[in-house]
């Protein structure tokens, strides 16, 4: 499943992001981003398993930080870089809009992913619905991670929901799912 880029996704917790372009540079890919944040909005706790992620603050500032670790911040002109398989989490810490440019490398999976997250975070009033977020969570588990949905909904509550969401249909709307790439 090819998308066009530049392609915008919102949410209604107050993210922007636009996928701009796939560039390679010396053999490796770049899925290169901007990203618009509200004030004391941002992602939750999260990890890219197989992509690194660049963060570079046009205006505003970001308070950032990686799982266990001291609160940091940064400010126009100033770049974040997460490792990947370093959870971190990242939000608007100020009163203006917090504008960024970044990227993602490689790109993996990640326009499908967010912009499925995105879209069930607008259909359930702020929140991934439980069957995406199962669906979404488990297929691409090679490649994402949410570490504020708690290990036992992740281990019990998902595979019950995964079997469920699969015998009334719920599946269906995931068919044109790309696979999970593969480290």
């Amino acid at each position: 499943m090819k998308t066009e880029l530049p392609l915008t996704i919102e949410n209604k917790t107050g993210e922007q992001l636009t996928f701009q372009r796939i560039t390679v540079k010396e053999g490796i890919e770049y899925l290169e981003v901007e990203n618009k944040i509200q004030p004391d909005a941002g992602p939750p706790m999260h990890v890219h398993y197989q992509q690194d992620e660049l963060i570079s603050v046009i205006s505003g500032k970001m308070e950032y930080w990686e799982l266990n670790g001291e609160k940091k911040y940064a400010g126009a002109g100033d770049s974040v870089f997460f490792k990947a398989g370093i959870p971190h989490k990242f939000r608007n810490a100020g009163s203006e809009i917090l504008h960024c440019s970044g990227y993602y490398s490689p790109a993996c999976n990640t326009v499908y992913f967010l912009s499925e997250i995105y879209k069930s975070i607008n259909e359930n009033n702020g929140r991934p619905g439980i069957y995406d977020a199962a669906y979404l969570l488990e297929k691409y588990k090679s490649e994402f991670g949410l570490l504020e949905v708690p290990q036992f909904v992740q281990k019990t509550i998902f595979p019950f929901v995964l079997w469920l969401g699969t015998r009334t249909g719920m599946n269906k709307k995931f068919a044109n799912a790309p696979s999970a790439s593969k480290k």
